[in-house]
């Protein structure tokens, strides 16, 4: 498959890094505003073209597939227009900003027979299992705890002054958007919908959430959900039962997994994984996706269903919180 990437940012070259590690994967072109730095990361790579208007890469018709790496606020736009034009499309996380736009998405992808898929790591990686796995030996699961805390390294240049994208609610961004969304999907797969949401953000003066907290109420356990981006957390997350304890060193990955009893040492369920080989699944799963679809029918429709799902809460904990964008489309 013969995929182009837009955006030139360290998280489009972890996913190369991934596809590369992809037997079918090629990587045909890189699309930036920018030519300097479109070439730049072609070179690196080893691809042979470069776009810097979006029109150009939908209408070549050797692209297949393209890894959209945007600013959030022009996911959809972009995404809508990739897709009408026969592409496959995987969209970094979050997929859309709004569930509607995700439902409309996924309905083009339907009717022009594409593939259209969120690049989070959680749906699409292989050790998805051995969490669930480890779950059954906690006997009365009666609470949770899912952190995601993660220093910016655009925090200080926003302490200058200066007002970083991820930072600005004119590219619909900020901390929820960024790291909280890695919580709510585990949340929503292990143990599903909740009753009742809880949900508040702490703000910048630029308007984005830098930190919040959400609490799923379910029928006999509480989950809570904590994230930040302008503090480093170190106590990772933790599944708590009468019969043990499952840790995660990082919730977004699924690395470090240990099941812990009172009173025993820990027992390594998972260990440490690359980011770029735990990406590389993403990049299968489109591959597999798009040319074996009666195969893999089941987990396509899961990951669309969990998408839309995902989503529609985030935009629940937006409302709950005040988490308003300021949409830009440039």
């Amino acid at each position: 498959m013969k995929y182009a990437v837009i955006g030139t940012s360290w998280i489009t070259e972890e996913f190369i890094m991934g596809a590369n590690l992809v037997e079918g994967m090629e990587l045909l072109g890189v699309c930036s505003r920018s030519y300097s730095k479109g070439k730049a990361l072609a070179e690196k790579f080893g691809a042979p073209r470069v776009f810097v208007d979006l029109y150009d890469l939908a209408r070549n018709a050797d692209v297949e597939a393209v890894y959209v790496a945007s600013p959030n606020s022009l996911h959809y736009e972009q995404s809508k227009m990739l897709l009408k034009a026969g592409k496959h499309v995987i969209c970094e996380k979050p997929i859309t900003v709004e569930p509607e736009q995700l439902a409309e998405l996924q309905a083009i992808a339907a009717e022009n027979g594409k593939v259209y898929i969120e690049a989070i790591m959680y749906m699409f990686n292989p050790v998805r299992p051995k969490l669930k796995a480890s779950m059954q030996a906690l006997g009365n699961i009666t609470s949770a705890h899912f952190d995601f805390s993660q220093l910016s390294s655009k925090y200080p240049a926003y302490k200058r002054g200066e007002n970083p994208n991820i930072f600005n609610p004119e590219f619909a961004t900020g901390c929820l958007m960024d790291l909280g969304i890695y919580c709510i999907y585990p949340a929503l797969d292990l143990f599903g919908c909740p009753k009742d949401i809880w949900s508040t953000a702490q703000f910048l003066e630029s308007g984005a959430d830098s930190s919040g907290t959400t609490v799923f109420k379910y029928d006999k356990m509480l989950l809570t959900m904590t994230w930040s981006k302008i503090a480093q957390g170190f106590c990772g997350s933790e599944i708590l039962g009468d019969g043990g304890t499952v840790t995660i060193d990082s919730i977004s990955q699924l690395n470090g997994i240990k099941f812990c009893r009172k009173g025993g040492e820990p027992v390594e369920v998972v260990g440490e994984t690359p980011k770029h080989v735990i990406m590389s699944h993403e990049a299968k799963a489109l591959l597999d996706f798009a040319t074996k679809p009666e195969e893999t029918a089941g987990q396509y429709n899961e990951a669309s269903k969990m998408a839309l799902a995902v989503s529609t809460v985030m935009k629940k904990i937006r409302n709950q919180s005040g988490i308003k964008f300021a949409i830009r489309n440039a």
